[in-house]
């Protein structure tokens, strides 16, 4: 499982310390793809074959389904840990995330989530609802 927010900086190359508190359970072998909201999802092993299995049930029969696979896969790549704890991201992910100096990286469960600073800031600070509003979806997910 995977929580927290960490703050890095990423270099000219693409490169950026994975949070230590993340490398344990991101295991030797991870995937980097375009995620939702203008960031990037990241995967350990496991999780990335359960999405590819639940992806999979969906089929090819409508047009939406299929666009979003092919943008998913296609952004997708296979990534390892340097010695220096580094992941690099691709020139295409970084333009995909808008990212620029100042990352952060966030535990969502079962993936982590890489963010340039300023477009997470405001993606926290975007609407007047409440974290209490926000859980109150929960319950009743149909709001």
């Amino acid at each position: 499982m995977f929580f927290g927010e960490y703050e890095h900086n990423i270099d000219d190359k693409g490169r950026v310390i994975m949070p230590a508190k993340f490398r344990e359970d991101l295991g030797m072998v991870f995937y980097v793809t375009k995620g939702l909201n203008n960031c990037l999802f990241v995967y350990p092993k496991e999780a990335w074959e359960k999405r590819i299995e639940e992806l999979g049930r969906l089929g090819d029969n409508q047009e939406q389904v299929r666009r979003f696979k092919r943008i998913f896969f296609s952004n997708a790549s296979q990534n390892v840990l340097d010695k220096q704890g580094r992941v690099v991201i691709t020139p295409k992910l970084r333009q995909e995330a808008s990212l620029t100096k100042e990352i952060v990286f966030i535990g969502v469960n079962d993936h982590i989530e890489i963010w340039d600073a300023k477009n997470w800031e405001e993606y926290i600070n975007m609407d007047d609802e409440t974290y209490e509003t926000l859980a109150s979806y929960l319950d009743n997910p149909q709001l």
